[in-house]
This record gives structure tokens, sequence and C-alpha cells, in this order.
């Protein structure tokens, strides 16, 4: 990923529509017809799939958005068919998916190299992960485990690049010696490859992929990224031994550990380790993410951009993955449920309303608390807000069909959901009008 400035309209169109996309929060139909409003948005902005199009852009966006985004707009469309049923984009996400795998089919795009991140790579595999959970369908002469061995190939090509030359290990943020950042070690690269490998856990049984999500966790506490309080840093140099920290804190860094740890404390049966790892990311989360002003209790934001109108095209999405993730997350973890359904319930409220813009009253715009449009527009802006509609569905009794709410684990793995008492006291006062069991 790279720090690029973002789209802004002129002043000329910074105006507020009255209207906004329709949502009931109660209504199970209301958030579905929301969401395929949302996904359509979202899917005008991808044009390259078209017969003129080089093999090498399959499956990516227009520029200036990075390779690494379109993966996680896959990954948001993988969990739209899941959550839905919207059977309409399969074959774009499964032709965009396997565009992208590189000669040695782990997501390594020699096209790509200038600026390929080894957080670039995980947000492809993590967006197979969720095809392979959720049993997206397999494209016709491929194998049926094609989504799983994309996510494993990724692995292994990762835990190779482990780097114990500087800091007693850690992933470096870029691939490649001639890529500006090479020299950092950021939570990003690292909370990717601990997530695959939670995942990976859960999925195949294999021990070895706890040892590694063990392994990069504790390398992360270690140096600091991750702290007492489950606070998530940005990153840190290893020129200097990984002994200073960019204290910057972005949503999907903790979120991306989140929804590992989630993993980790299902397929452990409720660890209290990981049941303790969870809840401290998921209150990091709460605190510092939402409730920008004492008016928009609940509401998502980035607070080291968005309030200042400074939020890169990477930045713009970053409330997307913060919604995916701690939705997911409730998921294996199901006593985090009621403080998410607080949190994304009132956000989603938010992001439809700020999701009124342009010709057809439903461009979504970035600041969800100004209580309409506000002008900034984008494939980040409707990823966002996709997500935290879509995530409604996982959050509602019956709002996704039994058999993809629940991720799915390899035929000879058999998890169950973690029912023990957690320790955990952590709630959120509902402020909305919402309730849990929407009709």
């Amino acid at each position: 990923m790279r720090p690029v400035g973002y789209l802004l309209v002129t002043a000329a169109v910074l105006w507020r529509r009255t209207g906004a996309i329709a949502l009931d929060v109660n209504s199970k139909a209301s958030i579905r017809n929301a969401s395929a409003t949302l996904a359509y948005g979202l899917m005008s902005w991808y044009q390259n799939n078209q017969s003129s199009t080089a093999l090498t852009a399959i499956g990516t966006l227009p520029a200036p958005l990075y390779w690494w985004e379109a993966g996680a707009v896959w990954g948001g469309m993988v969990d739209y068919w899941a959550y839905t049923n919207d059977t309409s984009y399969v074959h774009t996400v499964q032709q965009a998916l396997l565009a992208q795998v590189g000669p040695k089919d782990d997501y390594m795009m020699p096209a790509y190299y200038a600026s390929l991140g080894n957080d670039d790579q995980a947000f492809w595999a993590v967006a197979v992960l969720s095809a392979a959970e959720y049993g997206f369908p397999a494209p016709d002469g491929n194998s049926s485990n094609v989504w799983l061995e994309l996510a494993e190939a990724v692995f292994n090509t990762q835990q190779s690049r482990w780097d114990t030359t500087s800091c007693n290990g850690g992933l470096k943020w870029q691939i490649f010696t001639s890529n500006a950042g090479y020299d950092y070690k950021n939570s990003i690269s690292n909370g990717g490859l601990f997530q695959i490998a939670a995942r990976l856990a859960r999925y195949t049984g294999n021990q070895t992929y706890v040892e590694w999500a063990e392994k990069t966790w504790n390398w992360m506490s270690a140096v600091g990224l991750i702290d007492v309080n489950y606070n998530v840093y940005d990153g840190t140099d290893d020129t200097l031994n990984c002994n200073r920290l960019d204290h910057t804190q972005w949503s999907y860094n903790p979120s991306i550990l989140l929804y590992g740890t989630a993993m980790l404390y299902n397929f452990t049966n409720g660890s209290q380790v990981w049941e303790k790892r969870t809840t401290g990311l998921l209150e990091t989360c709460a605190n510092n993410f939402f409730s920008p002003f004492s008016n928009t209790t609940n509401v998502m934001y980035e607070p080291s951009c968005e309030p200042m109108g400074l939020c890169d095209n990477d930045q713009l999405s970053f409330k997307a993955y913060l919604s995916r993730w701690m939705a997911k997350a409730s998921i294996v973890a199901p006593y985090l449920t009621g403080p998410v359904n607080t949190l994304l319930t009132r956000s989603a409220e938010a992001a439809a309303q700020a999701c009124s813009g342009g010709a057809g009253g439903t461009m979504c715009g970035q600041k969800w608390y100004v209580g309409g449009y506000d002008g900034s527009y984008g494939v980040g802006q409707e990823l966002s807000a996709l997500e935290t509609v879509q995530a409604l569905l996982l959050l509602r009794r019956g709002g996704v069909n039994a058999a993809r709410r629940y991720p799915l684990t390899s035929e000879d793995v058999h998890v169950s959901v973690a029912m023990p008492d957690p320790t955990s006291t952590f709630s959120i006062p509902p402020k909305t009008s919402a309730t849990e069991s929407a009709t």
C-alpha cells in the first residue's frame, strides 16, 4: 500500500441530498436491499474485465488505486454473496481472484512487484480464505480446494520471509529490497500473517499454523506494536532494531488481529488467553474508532486522518475492514455479539445517510457523522458502507443462510462454537432503537 492523494469532488457539487439509501436496521429484507444497492455502486467502479483489458490488469481497479485494494474488494464481494445469496457477481469475482494469482499461484504478480508488500499479498489471501470458509464456488476446471490452496501458498511465501536479521524476527512491509519501505516492519503485514495463520489453523487443524500465529503475536507484543492495553501501532524501523515506533493508530490494525484472536478462541474452545486478547482488541476498536463527537455516539471513523480531511485512497477504505472483522469475530466468539451489534448498527445507519450523493442519490461519502453526503466519493467509501451494512446480516438471527453464517472447516476438523462463560464484562450501552431480533 502507498499513500496517495484522495479524490475530491469540486466545490460546485459539495451538496447534500435529502435522500439516502433506505435502511431499516430491524428488517433483514431492508438490509439485503441496501446491501444490493451498495454492491452495485461498488461494482460500478470495476471496469478491468473488458475484452480489451490486458491480462495483467484483469481483476484490478483503476489508477491511482493500488493492487491490494482490488483483493480487498473481492473479499467483500465474497462476503456479499455469502450473506445475501445474490449470485449476480459470482463469475466476475471468480475471474478476478484467479486472474491475479501470479505464475506460482501465490499472489505474487510480477506486474506489481514495484509496489508489492506483504500486506498487499495478504489481502488477496484473506479474500480466498473467505471463499474457502463460506464454500464460494470454484470455477469449472479448478480444484474444489483452489481457494484454500491459494491461501496456503501465500502463507508459505510469507513465513519463508520471516526476517531474523533484525528485531529478532518479524515481516518487513515490502517484499523487495528496491521498494521504499523495505526497512519498515509494520502491524498490517504481521497482522495479515497472524490472521492467515489463525484461520488456516482453524480450517485445517494443523498445529503448525497455531505455532506461527503465536509466534507472530508474541513478536508484535515484544517489540511494542501491541501494547499492554491492546493498542496497535503502525510500525517500526528495523534499521533501529525496532527500538522506535510510529504510534499512529489505524483501524485495520487491531481489527485484522481481532478476527485472528477470535478464530483461535473458537479453535481452542474458549481459551482464556485468546479470550483476553480478543476482548482487549475489541475494546481498543470501540474506544479508538467510534464516537468522534458527543452527538455521534457509536459512529465509526478514522481518527488519524478523517476529521482533518487527510485520508488517502488506502485509508478511505479502512472502515470496511474494521466492520468486516468485527462482525466475523462475533460469529466465532459469540460473547462479542452485543457490543459489536451496537457499534455496527449505529454506524450502518449513519453510513446509509452518508450514501446520498450523486445523480442517483446513493453515492457514498466518507464522514458518516455529518448526517449526509460530504462530497468525498470513491471505491473506499463504497466498500466501507457495503461492509458495514451487510455485516448486520451476520448479526441478525436468520440474516444469513445457516450453512454460510458459520465459517467452514475441512471435513476432518470439528470445531464447536465456544460457549464457556467468558471472563469478559465488556459491554456498550445501546444508543439506537434497533433490536437484535430483526424480523
